[in-house]
């Protein structure tokens, strides 16, 4: 299996893949949660972005890179439906546009297309603000709060304590190109059922997940109340309404088993 190709099981039965893509400095297995309910649905895989978990570090760190490897996994898997978080929406996105064969389906939870201006010195000013190393995994769950359970899936034990897997240097180079790149050329290429899921106080531009919906035929949009940026962490009854009425819509799949 592809370094990094997470295999969570699921209902064979159906004929319906899942493929999880996750968001910035985050991994695969962060979705395991999420994955517990989803296999009533169909196969589901979660897949690292390279420079991620335990996929290759290797660049380019570009948008298109992603993408492409994100179709090389569906070449294997089959057509399947994208759910993805934050930067996993958006190679979701661009996977459904380059190769609309191969995504039955998108789930893009909290990411804009537009966020021309933005620099990398708000994130890495975040960044380096964390008291790394951690000491423990509480520690981690304890600063992050909330989505604390979610970064204890981003760390990896060192000698000194616990540190994030991703490398931040990686993390600035992918996080620039969304500062310089206007993606609605993309959106509107979507031709698959698309939901699109916000945050209430997500850190977002302002309107512009509404205006995605408006661009493409069919598209839903649900804003979580009380939830930011992490709405499958922090709402995960209302995500988990949201995503399975979702599915449960033909022709995605003929419904869970059990």
């Amino acid at each position: 299996m592809r370094p990094g190709l997470i295999d969570f099981g699921g209902d064979r039965d159906t004929g319906v893949s899942i493929l999880l893509l996750h968001g910035l400095m985050g991994r695969a297995r962060t979705w395991w949660p999420v994955a517990q309910w989803l296999k009533r649905y169909g196969t589901v895989h979660g897949l690292d972005a390279r420079g991620h978990g335990r996929a290759p570090r290797t660049g380019p760190w570009t948008t298109g890179q992603f993408t492409e490897d994100v179709a090389e996994v569906l070449a294997e898997l089959g057509p399947s439906v994208l759910i993805g978080h934050s930067m996993g929406g958006l190679h979701a996105w661009c996977t459904a546009a380059e190769y609309p064969d191969l995504v039955r389906a998108v789930v893009s939870e909290d990411f804009a297309p537009d966020q021309r201006g933005r620099t990398v010195e708000t994130w890495r000013g975040y960044f380096e603000s964390w008291p790394v190393p951690f000491e423990s995994l509480a520690h981690v769950r304890q600063f992050f709060g909330t989505a604390g359970e979610y970064f204890t899936e981003c760390v990896e034990e060192r000698e000194d304590g616990y540190h994030l897997i991703a490398e931040l240097a990686d993390l600035y180079e992918i996080a620039a190109e969304w500062g310089r790149t206007d993606y609605w050329s993309i959106v509107e290429r979507i031709r698959c059922p698309l939901l699109l899921i916000e945050g209430e106080h997500t850190a977002m531009p302002h309107g512009q997940q509404a205006e995605m919906a408006a661009r493409v035929p069919g598209a839903r949009h649900l804003v979580v109340p009380g939830s930011a940026h992490l709405p499958h962490g922090e709402a995960p009854e209302t995500y988990r309404g949201a995503v399975e009425a979702f599915l449960s819509s033909p022709p995605l799949v003929s419904g869970p088993a059990g």
